[in-house]
């Protein structure tokens, strides 16, 4: 009985924790199914890939993930 319990216990504290991972704007590709969207920057894609071969692009499984900017600058108001 006391294994049935601790194993509730287990399982409960497991599934409750949650997770605060995000994906990030660039995905390292190291096969044709085997990937990691967490990084940054294009830099950090690329020194992981280095050693282990692969290649690296934008986040194309989250919207908006790869977005860059459009080059225009915000009008500043002068009232």
């Amino acid at each position: 009985m006391n294994k049935l319990i601790a194993g509730l216990a287990l399982a409960l504290a497991v599934g409750a924790s949650g997770s605060s991972a995000q994906a990030g704007p660039w995905c390292a590709f190291y096969g044709p199914s085997t990937y990691n969207c967490g990084f940054q920057t294009y830099q950090q894609c690329y020194a992981t890939i280095m050693g282990a071969g692969g290649w690296c692009r934008p986040n194309f499984f989250e919207p908006n993930a790869g977005a860059k900017p459009s080059g225009r600058k915000a009008r500043v108001s002068r009232s």
